[in-house]
């Protein structure tokens, strides 16, 4: 797969809502899944080329830290096939 995956982790739906549509309108990537993982936590991942995940990571994190509501991301280069499908069968 020549495809990333990104995954960020944020508190609140409407800020998971607005940085996803962020991520969306400024990067190339497609939205693989959202999921609430807690009453507080909501987390989105995205996949496309490596630059374009890395980029809309990096644009949900600027937002959701001047929101102050920022938990964690990461950025997977190339993930092995498996990898995203487990995931989207759990639907993370």
């Amino acid at each position: 797969m020549n495809e990333a995956l990104g995954m960020i982790e944020v508190f609140g739906v409407a800020h998971s809502i607005l940085i996803a549509d962020s991520m969306l309108k400024t990067s190339n990537v497609r939205i693989l899944s959202t999921e609430e993982v807690s009453q507080a936590y909501y987390t989105i991942v995205v996949a496309g080329d490596v630059d374009s995940v890395q980029m809309a990571i990096e644009q949900g994190r600027d937002i959701a830290n001047t929101a102050g509501v920022f938990i964690a991301s990461k950025v997977i280069a190339r993930p092995m096939r498996e990898t995203i499908t487990s995931m989207l069968k759990n639907n993370v």
